[in-house]
C-alpha cells in the first residue's frame, strides 16, 4: 500500500460494550422528532405547520441565513407540532409516522451528466448540504463558499463508535455514487485506515484522491486528515463529509428519494445485547433502548461515543448526526473507600499514578461519567501534546482561546480544529477542564468577530 500517512500520536481507548456486527430491526415510533440543535451554526426557520401532511424528503426548516439550505424529513406522516424552549427556541419537530413511508421523488440522476452547479444544487435541494461540516469554525456548510477540497473520513476511532467497516455492508454501490457526486463540485478525499484492506482496494479511482492512515484515535477525524493532506489557511474552506451521509447522497442520485436509514451501534457496559440496529434519525431512545438496558437507574444515555457525544434521556431523539448510542454508568451511587489513595485496580489509566497503566492496552475498562475531580488551574505538563496528533500547540492554543486573544489563536491554528480534536485531551486533563466546550466557545466567538 502506498502513500500511508502515520500518525504517531493518539491513544486507544478500550471500553467494555463494543456492539457486535448483529443487526436487529427496530419498528417504527409513535412520533419522530427532528432537532435543528443537531446542526451547528444553523438559525432555524421552520417551515411546516402542525398538522401538515409530509413525505419523506418533504423540507421541515431552513437556515434563515442562506434559506437554499434544506432540512428534510426522514419520514412521511403529519406534523404533531413543533416544541419551543425559551425565546421560542426551536428543539424539535415532532411527525407522527404514516403506515408505509412515501418518499418525495427526486428523480434519478446520471452522474456523469451533471455539471458542478447541477450536482450543488441537487445536495441543496435534496437536504443533503446542510449535513456537510465546514472549516473553519466547525459548523454546518453554506453554499456561498467554494470549497478547496471535500473531505470524507472512512473509518471511526472514538471508544464505541460504530464500524463503518459493517455500516457500509449493501451500501457500497451508493457510497461509491456519492464520492463520484463531491467530485464534481470540488477535490475530493477519502481517507481510510491501514486495516481497511477490502475497502482500499475496492474504492480507488482516478475521481477522487484516497489516503491510507496507520494511527491511532483521533486519527478518524476528518479535520486531523485534513491537517495532514491540506490544511486550512485563512480565507480558505474545506467540508467534512460523514462516510454514510455519502451513502445518502448515492441514494439521491440512484433512487431519486431522500433515504436515510442506517444502522445504529447501541453500545456501552450498561447495555444487555450491544448490537446495531436499522432505523431513522429521530427515533426516541426509550424506543430504542427499551428491554435492552442492565438497568434504567444511574445510566447516562449518550447521543453519540462517550467522548463527544451529547447526554440525554429517555424522551430524547436520535440524532441525525451519529452513528452510534451508548448507554454508561452514571457514578452518582458509588461510595469509594478512601478515593484516590487506594490502589483502583479495575479503574483506567494512561499515566504511571495508578497500577492499571501496565494493562492499559490490553485490559476493556467499565467507565462511568464521573469527572474524579474538580476544576484547577491549568497545568502545562505537555498531556494534550500527547494525543494530539496535529501540527498546532493544544496547550497555548487552548490558553490564548481562554485569554479572548484572537491574533494568537490564528496564529496557532484555529481555523483548522474542531472541538471534537480535544475530546481526548479533555479525557487526559488533569486539570478536569471542559477543552471541548472552551474550544466551540472560541470558534463562535471568532467567527461572529469575522462576519
Amino acid at each position: 500500500m502506498s502513500n500511508i500517512i502515520k500518525l504517531r500520536k493518539g491513544l486507544t481507548v478500550k471500553l467494555k460494550g463494543v456492539a457486535k456486527p448483529e443487526t436487529g430491526r427496530l419498528g417504527p415510533a409513535e412520533v419522530y422528532g427532528i432537532c435543528p440543535g443537531d446542526f451547528e451554526g444553523v438559525k432555524p426557520k421552520v417551515e411546516v405547520k402542525e398538522g401538515q401532511s409530509v413525505k419523506a424528503g418533504d423540507v421541515l426548516f431552513t437556515n434563515k441565513d442562506f434559506p437554499e439550505v434544506k432540512y428534510c424529513s426522514p419520514v412521511s406522516g403529519t406534523v404533531k407540532g413543533v416544541v419551543r424552549g425559551e425565546r421560542r427556541r426551536v428543539l424539535a419537530i415532532e411527525i407522527t409516522p404514516s403506515q408505509e413511508n412515501e418518499y418525495r421523488d427526486f428523480g434519478v440522476k446520471d452522474i456523469s451528466a451533471l455539471s458542478a452547479e447541477e450536482a450543488k444544487a441537487l445536495l441543496l435541494e435534496g437536504g443533503m448540504l446542510g449535513q456537510f461540516r465546514q472549516l473553519p469554525y466547525d459548523v454546518c456548510a453554506t453554499p456561498d463558499a467554494q470549497p478547496k477540497g471535500i473531505f470524507v473520513s472512512a473509518f471511526r476511532d472514538m471508544p464505541l463508535a460504530a464500524d463503518f467497516n459493517y455500516e457500509i455492508e449493501g451500501n457500497e454501490k451508493a457510497f461509491e455514487a456519492g464520492l463520484q457526486v463531491l467530485a464534481k463540485i470540488a477535490p475530493t478525499h477519502v481517507s481510510f485506515h491501514k486495516t481497511q484492506t477490502a475497502l482500499i482496494k475496492k474504492f480507488k479511482s482516478s475521481e477522487y484522491q484516497q489516503h491510507i492512515f496507520d494511527g491511532k484515535c483521533p486519527a478518524g477525524n476528518a479535520s486531523v486528515q485534513v491537517n495532514n493532506i491540506d490544511p486550512v489557511n485563512k480565507g480558505e474552506t474545506v467540508w467534512m463529509v460523514d462516510p454514510m451521509v455519502v451513502v445518502f447522497i448515492g441514494r439521491l442520485v440512484n433512487e431519486g428519494k431522500y433515504d436515510v436509514h442506517r444502522r445504529i451501534a447501541i453500545a456501552g457496559s450498561c447495555v444487555t445485547s450491544a448490537g446495531y440496529i436499522e432505523t431513522l434519525p429521530g427515533q426516541t431512545m426509550q424506543h430504542m433502548l427499551e428491554g435492552n438496558l442492565v438497568r434504567t437507574d444511574h445510566i447516562r444515555i449518550i447521543n453519540g461515543n462517550p467522548l463527544v457525544g451529547t447526554k440525554t434521556s429517555f424522551e430524547g431523539y436520535l440524532s441525525s448526526a451519529v452513528s452510534e448510542v451508548t448507554v454508561i454508568p452514571e457514578g452518582d451511587n458509588v461510595e469509594e473507600v478512601l478515593g484516590w489513595i487506594m490502589p483502583r485496580s479495575k479503574q483506567i489509566s494512561f499515566s504511571r499514578t495508578y497500577l492499571p497503566w501496565l494493562l492499559s492496552h490490553s485490559r476493556k475498562y467499565d467507565v462511568d461519567a464521573r469527572i474524579k475531580g474538580g476544576q484547577r488551574h491549568m497545568i502545562m505538563s505537555g498531556e494534550y501534546d500527547r494525543v494530539f496528533p496535529m501540527d498546532i500547540y493544544p496547550e497555548q492554543l487552548i490558553k490564548a482561546i481562554i485569554a479572548g486573544d484572537i491574533d494568537r489563536q490564528e496564529q496557532l491554528g484555529i481555523y483548522e480544529v474542531t472541538p471534537q480534536d480535544f475530546a481526548l485531551a479533555e479525557f487526559l486533563c488533569s486539570s478536569k477542564m471542559e477543552l471541548q466546550r472552551i474550544v466551540r466557545e472560541g470558534l463562535d466567538k471568532l467567527r461572529k468577530e469575522n462576519t
